[in-house]
C-alpha cells in the first residue's frame, strides 16, 4: 500500500516544520512549500528522507494567488517524477504572517497582506489544488484560538482566520461527495518566532498565558504537529467540518 502524501505550506519553519515531522515519523510522505527558507525547506527534505520516507520541497508565496495554477503544474509534476502518482492525499493550508495592530491604528496596507495571505491564499490554492487530492482526502486548515477569544490588537488577523473557520465548513459540505473531510485546527498561544516570537521570549507575557490555560503552561509546536497530524490519521475519517481548538484549555 501506498504511503499517504501531504502537501503542507509554509513547513520550512515553525508549526508546518512540526507538522512535517510528526507526520513523517507516522508513515507519509510529504510535499512542503516554503518562500524565503529554501535552506531550511532542504534540511528539512533530507531529515525526512533520513526516516524513510520520501519528501519533496517547492517555493510558493500563498500572497500571490495568480501564481497558483503553474504551482499546481509543478506539484503534478512532483508527484509523477517522485511518487508514479496523478493525487495528493492530504492538504495542510498552514503559511501564513502574524501582525499585531490595535484596531484604531491598522492600515489598509496591512489589512490587504492580511486578507492575501491568510483568507485569499488558502481560498485560492485549495481550489488550485483539488483536481491533484485524491478523493477520501484530508484539508486540514489553520486557524487561531483569537478567533473565540480576544486578546486587543489582532483584530485584523483573527477576522482572517475567523472566515477560514467558515470556509472550512463550506469546503466540508461541498467536497463531502468526494469523501474529502475538512476540518480547522485553532492553535493557542505558543512558543515560536511567530509575530516576532513574543510568547516565546517576553517572560512576562508567557507567564499569564500559562496563568490563564487550564494544563498550565504555553503551547509548544510539538502539541500543534501532533494535533494536526492526528487529524490526518485514518481513525479521524468521520469526522469534518468541525474547528478543533488546541490551547491547552486558554481563556476557558
Amino acid at each position: 500500500m501506498n504511503a499517504p502524501i501531504a502537501l503542507i505550506t509554509g513547513a520550512s519553519r515553525g508549526l508546518g516544520k512540526n507538522t512535517a515531522q510528526h507526520l513523517a515519523r507516522q508513515g507519509s510522505d510529504v510535499i512542503l512549500t516554503y518562500r524565503s527558507g529554501a535552506d531550511e525547506a532542504q534540511a528539512l527534505v533530507r531529515e525526512i528522507e533520513a526516516l524513510g520516507r520520501r519528501a519533496v520541497a517547492l517555493p510558493l508565496d500563498v500572497s500571490k494567488s495568480g501564481s497558483f495554477p503553474a504551482f499546481a503544474e509543478e506539484v503534478k509534476a512532483a508527484l509523477a517524477r517522485v511518487w508514479q502518482r496523478e493525487t495528493f492525499d492530504h492538504l495542510v493550508n498552514n503559511a501564513g504572517i502574524g501582525i499585531h495592530a490595535a484596531f484604531a491604528e491598522t492600515t489598509e496596507a496591512q489589512f490587504d497582506t492580511l486578507v492575501a495571505i491568510q483568507l485569499k491564499g488558502p481560498f485560492f490554492l485549495t481550489q488550485a489544488l483539488l483536481p491533484l487530492i485524491a478523493d477520501g482526502g484530508r484539508i486540514v486548515n489553520v486557524s487561531t484560538g483569537l478567533a473565540r477569544f480576544v486578546l486587543p490588537g489582532y483584530a485584523a488577523y483573527a477576522s482572517m482566520k475567523g472566515g477560514i473557520e467558515v470556509l472550512t465548513r463550506y469546503l466540508a459540505k461541498e467536497l463531502g461527495p468526494r469523501g474529502i473531510s475538512v476540518n480547522v485546527l485553532a492553535p493557542g498561544a505558543i512558543e515560536t518566532d511567530f509575530g516576532g516570537g513574543a510568547v516565546r521570549d517576553n517572560a512576562q507575557l508567557n507567564a499569564m498565558i500559562a496563568s490563564q490555560t487550564a494544563l498550565g503552561r504555553v503551547g509548544l509546536p510539538d502539541d500543534i504537529g501532533g494535533a494536526i497530524s492526528m487529524l490526518l490519521q485514518p481513525g479521524n475519517r468521520w469526522i469534518t467540518g468541525q474547528r478543533i481548538e488546541a490551547s491547552g484549555g486558554m481563556f476557558l
